[in-house]
């Protein structure tokens, strides 16, 4: 078994840090000891407030002792007012996550986008993934957050793969971490912080979503070797402090490290001794803290019981564990686990001292003796920052790629092309990663500012009608998908408003024809037809204008493709 050394990367503790760790372990009660095991989400309900339906913010506290929190929802004010309150409250002081990827709005509803990873490849510039880090720590910091649940350093070989579709830098190790080594030094710019990369042993290369279904790395152990094994050796060298352990498999390595292990017995990273303790702790030397992936996620509750896997995750390497199912059962199976030796007293020392010694880095203890975890009001000025705003009105012009325009039919502009017919194409309607409602409107307030005339598609079930008569009334045709759906199937593909609906793009021939996806970057498998496509990657406001600047010619496509976009179907290319 490795322990921590908490001397070295990425701890760097002096010995009053150590002994504050060690003093603060022996102190602990098992309850205590277990509670820091856990991460609770916290989720904005529908009377406004972070709370849970049978127990109080400050119940979950007292009775369970948790060591992190993450929460869902909420604009800037009530996220700072539901950590200030939470600090205040917990008698030792929280990890306090968010999962910002792209900028400021991964903290809070009203934080500030600026790029995804995929749009920082495509715009072929480190500052582009450099400033989405460095506001994304400033914007995460002014709420009272400490630790980011990103980048993913992933790597998306198979364009399949929605999951990371947009989360990963790229598909190979070196661009990976060019541009995931520049989001870290935007984000490290912002003291006090710390970052947890995602998701080992390496989402992408595969279709489905962990979400649903045990995800499956099928590398070799040369292939993983000279891809995810790069990615990681860099990271931790660089000094990375937690590393999240996806609900992946990964079973060539699997069998390596243990060559008594079948089929049966392949259990995703999140469950493995072999990926955590053996490969990823001890042969990849990483002395931080190992998190699971969210433990509702069907990739682990489909290992075997939770009564089981709660307490294995711990056995197995992870230091923490990423939310609850039912808080007081699982609290329960962690505490059961432990006294029945499944997690030995040395691994939950060791886990301990992983945990209390990032607290530690970050001077937790000595800002709640001092009352200085809890934020101001007057920090919450740099969210939505003019400045931050600038960041992403650059990163929307470097990144907006136009994949094809084969047939030469941009620029569009109201002098010669007046009369536009719009097209709306969205997913999932009433999910939780449903598209934005205002998008629309916002489009058609922007093309008829432009000086458009704007009919919006009337979602008629007729495929066409009088083809001459489109013509003659419509001068071009502009097609938005504005799909974002998350974790409710394996791959998000256009889906057409019914069979043969008039809106799937019939009218390529017949009058210029711009596709425009807003968020993921191969819809072209789905309409190969069109014969102008543009990855747009967002559908903030300042992107929507910057798109619509750009199809009119006043503005040039900087972002450049990654061959993914081609789907591998040469008539993509028409």
């Amino acid at each position: 078994m490795a322990y921590v050394d908490l001397k070295e990367k990425p701890y760097y503790l002096n010995d009053q840090q150590i002994e504050w760790v060690e003093s603060t372990i022996q102190s602990l009660t098992d309850e205590e000891k277990i509670g820091q095991l856990f991460f609770h989400l916290f989720s904005l309900e529908k009377d406004g407030n972070f709370n849970d339906d049978a127990l109080s913010n400050h119940d979950i506290l007292k009775q369970f002792h948790i060591g992190g929190a993450r929460y869902q929802g909420g604009n800037k004010e009530d996220v700072q007012a539901l950590l200030n309150d939470l600090q205040k409250h917990s008698k030792i002081p929280l990890l306090i996550a968010a999962n910002c990827d792209s900028g400021g709005n991964g903290a809070c509803s009203d934080g500030t986008y600026i790029a995804s990873a995929a749009q920082s490849e495509a715009a072929q510039d480190t500052k582009v993934a450099y400033n989405a880090g460095f506001v994304s720590g400033r914007e995460a910091k002014a709420l009272g957050v400490n630790l980011n649940f990103d980048p993913c350093v992933d790597i998306l070989e198979n364009w399949r793969n929605t999951i990371v579709n947009t989360r990963s830098y790229g598909t190979d190790a070196d661009t990976v971490i060019r541009y995931s080594n520049a989001y870290i030094d935007g984000y490290r710019q912002t003291s006090d912080m710390l970052t947890c990369v995602k998701h080992f042993p390496g989402d992408g290369t595969e279709e489905r979503d962990q979400h649903l279904v045990l995800g499956v790395n099928a590398q070799t152990v040369d292939q993983w070797n000279q891809s995810f094994r790069k990615v990681y050796e860099n990271h931790i060298h660089r000094g990375v402090e937690m590393i999240m352990a996806g609900h992946i498999a990964q079973p060539a390595y699997s069998k390596l490290l243990n060559p008594n292990l079948e089929d049966k017995d392949i259990l995703p990273a999140s469950l493995s001794k072999e990926l955590i303790t053996d490969l990823l702790k001890t042969d990849l030397k990483f002395n931080g803290l190992v998190i699971t992936d969210a433990s509702h996620m069907l990739g682990m509750t489909a290992s075997m019981k939770r009564e089981e896997y709660v307490p294995l995750a711990i056995a197995a390497g992870c230091d923490m564990f990423l939310f609850f199912n039912d808080i007081e059962e699982d609290f329960h199976f962690m505490l059961k686990g432990y006294q029945n030796g499944i997690i030995t007293e040395n691994r939950l020392h060791d886990a301990l001292r992983r945990i209390l010694g990032l607290k530690a880095k970050l001077h937790l203890p000595e800002k709640q003796k001092n009352k200085a975890l809890l934020k101001p009001s007057s920090e919450l000025d740099i969210i939505g920052s003019e400045s931050h705003l600038q960041y992403q009105q650059e990163a929307a012009d470097l990144g907006i790629t136009l994949v094809k325009n084969t047939l030469n039919q941009l620029p569009i502009r109201p002098e010669t092309h007046p009369n536009i017919r719009l097209y709306m194409i969205e997913g999932e309607k009433d999910g939780i990663y449903k598209a934005d409602k205002s998008v629309t409107n916002h489009i058609i307030e922007i093309l008829e500012e432009r000086g458009f005339n704007v009919t919006l598609n009337d979602g008629s079930t007729r495929i066409k009608g009088k083809t001459l008569e489109y013509r003659q009334n419509v001068n071009a045709a502009l097609v938005f998908a504005n799909i974002v759906g998350y974790a409710a199937e394996n791959n998000y593909r256009i889906r057409w408003s019914t069979a043969m609906s008039n809106e799937i793009p019939w009218y390529v021939h017949e009058v210029p024809t711009v596709f425009i996806s807003l968020n993921y970057t191969t819809h072209l498998h789905d309409a190969t037809m069109v014969k102008a496509y543009i990855n747009a990657y967002h559908s903030n406001r300042t992107t929507l204008e910057a798109v619509v600047d750009k199809i009119m010619g006043e503005s040039d496509f900087k972002g450049q493709p990654n061959d993914n976009v081609w789907t591998e179907k040469w008539e993509a290319k028409l």
